[in-house]
């Protein structure tokens, strides 16, 4: 939901003058408008009152357009749906902390899990994975390939189910089946088992991102969600230190019960995800009005005054997160419907290749390191510095996105990043470079600025409808599954070991990358253009006969822009 109609009518304006201007005499005092609002700890002010009233203006204020907005009767969160509900900064900051803690970090527990099964067939690697099941690098290609081509398969269909049965009882039972199938590894015994389980595990963990997204969207504003998906994808990068960690340390019970040493790893890591995903059951409520339960405690983790002002001002910023409660089927014509939203696709092209450049590297660097004579546990260890890189820039990326407002130059960056040692990679004569300087060059190639959690929330908030977030976050991660199998299948064996033909492709996608950023600007910039003629055309009067009576819907509304 744009906030377009808002800013036309009270767009920098004092609380007084919002609320005159809306022609009613029953609405409390609002906060300033949420463009004044200073979001971050370093953007504040000495001044910055934290007492203020912090309920913004919005469609809601205004008797005849908020009847276009109303929350549908089913709506899980409606009993708590109040249009004159007014909270205080430090009521809101209060509140968001505490969804932080009992929401936000769990998903990013869980997340980790995912992780964990996801990453540690690097650390098997470094224990002569490959040469004790007899497969090749094409082998691992292609179970690289089998699982990221399962994984996207499962993306939409995963998320069809998380939306009709509700992602609080569906993501723990995903977790629980994948931990089964993960520790089920420890069993490997050549290429058709590991083929197999990679393609399992693929189907069986797709949807499982989205899912959580969706989920997440109930409890916060646009913006924060975005820097809650750092930290989410942070997460991912702390796993992989763990993976490492561990990997060093039960890489070593090689020869207990005559069993290599990275079947012990697959084992206990799905121990781990197997707990988590058991305690998922009790810690993820289906939404912030449903907490109340034995094992959560019966009055639930939020009051009544919480409660309100979670729904409120997560409603009163977009009424679009009303127009389906959270256990509601996604239907065939709505599923079309979406699929066919040519204004998401910008997005998921972007999707498809803003990683590929850097994803080859990833996946063989501690096999490299090994080439390279570095033992097991060095090689290991070295995988950690890229990661708590990684973790810095993507944080640094996400939060500047938001205090720029710029997700198109913003997530560009990360492509700039890479550039010059993707150049140095070509360039160079690595087969007589030191092997101190490959290291290093790669780790600074891995430690770009990942633009994930940016455009992850940048496609939530291009969607605008609960049906069309859904549906797109499952098609955005479809895609960037979909850049992953190319990405597995750019370093061959024939090209091994310098991968000189790899590297000249991976700077040729790079390159275009850098084109597919600036046209999505355009292409943003243009439709905005053309609906802000189409809408300032109309009177008052027009417009709200226009919202009583379109059949426009999600981000095809005249008064929805797209964010860029």
């Amino acid at each position: 939901m744009s906030t377009v109609l808002v800013q036309n009518i009270g767009d920098r304006k004092t609380a007084t003058e919002s609320t005159t201007s809306l022609g009613s005499h029953d609405v409390p005092p609002l906060g300033i408008p949420k463009e004044e609002k200073q979001r971050f700890w370093f953007q504040r002010t000495k001044d910055f009152d934290h007492d203020a009233i912090a309920t913004q203006p919005s469609v809601f204020d205004d008797p005849k357009s908020a009847e276009q907005y109303r929350p549908r009767d089913d709506w899980e969160n409606l009993h708590r749906f109040d249009p004159k509900a007014r909270w205080t900064w430090a009521e809101e900051n209060a509140i968001v902390r505490k969804i932080d803690w009992r929401i936000t970090l769990w998903a990013c527990i869980m997340f980790m899990a995912l992780e964990l099964d996801r990453a540690n067939i690097s650390q098997a690697l470094t224990d002569n994975f490959l040469n004790d099941l007899n497969l090749t690098t094409d082998d691992y290609n292609l179970g690289n390939t089998a699982f990221k081509l399962a994984f996207l398969c499962a993306e939409l269909p995963s998320q069809l189910v998380s939306k009709w049965i509700g992602p609080d009882r569906w993501i723990p039972s995903q977790m629980v089946i994948w931990s089964i199938v993960a520790g089920g590894q420890f069993w490997l015994n050549g290429r058709t088992s590991f083929l197999a389980t990679r393609a399992l595990l693929g189907i069986i963990q797709g949807g499982f991102i989205p899912d959580v997204i969706l989920y997440l969207s109930y409890f916060y504003k646009h913006h924060e969600l975005s820097i809650r998906l750092g930290f989410f994808w942070t997460m991912m990068s702390v796993a992989d230190i763990l993976s490492a960690l561990l990997g060093a340390g039960l890489l070593h019970m090689r020869g207990v019960l005559d069993y290599s040493g990275w079947r012990w790893l697959f084992l206990l890591e799905a121990i781990i995800t197997l707990i988590v995903g058991l305690f998922s059951f009790l810690l993820m409520p289906a939404g912030p009005c449903q907490t109340a339960s034995w094992y959560r405690g019966k009055k639930g983790w939020f009051s009544p005054r919480e409660e309100t002002i979670i729904v409120n001002r997560v409603i009163r910023e977009d009424p679009s997160k009303s127009d389906m409660h959270n256990r509601q089927p996604i239907t065939p014509k709505l599923l079309w419907k979406c699929l066919k939203d040519f204004d998401l696709w910008p997005l998921y092209i972007l999707g498809l290749t803003f990683q590929i450049p850097a994803v080859p590297e990833q996946q063989y660097l501690t096999l490299s390191l090994r080439q390279m004579k570095f033992d097991t546990l060095t090689s290991n260890l070295l995988s950690i510095p890229y990661t708590v890189i990684h973790i810095i820039t993507m944080l640094a990326t996400t939060y500047a996105a938001e205090a720029f407002r710029q997700l198109t130059f913003v997530a560009l960056v990360g492509q700039f990043w890479i550039l010059p040692f993707l150049i140095y990679l070509n360039v160079a004569d690595t087969s007589s470079a030191s092997r101190w300087t490959i290291w290093a060059v790669t780790t600074l190639l891995l430690g770009y600025p990942n633009a994930h959690p940016v455009q992850v929330g940048w496609n939530s908030r291009n969607s605008n409808t609960v049906r069309a977030r859904t549906v797109s976050a499952a098609c955005y991660n479809m895609f960037c599954q979909a850049g992953g199998i190319i990405a597995s299948n750019i370093y061959r064996s024939d090209d091994a070991p310098l991968y000189r033909r790899g590297n000249r492709q991976l700077l040729a996608i790079l390159c275009m990358n850098m084109v597919l950023y600036c046209l999505t600007k355009v292409y943003y910039v243009l439709r905005n253009r053309y609906r802000d003629r189409k809408w300032n055309a109309m009177t008052a009067e027009e417009q709200l006969t226009y919202l009583s009576t379109t059949t426009d819907e999600g981000n095809k509304r005249l008064d929805f822009r797209f964010q860029h």
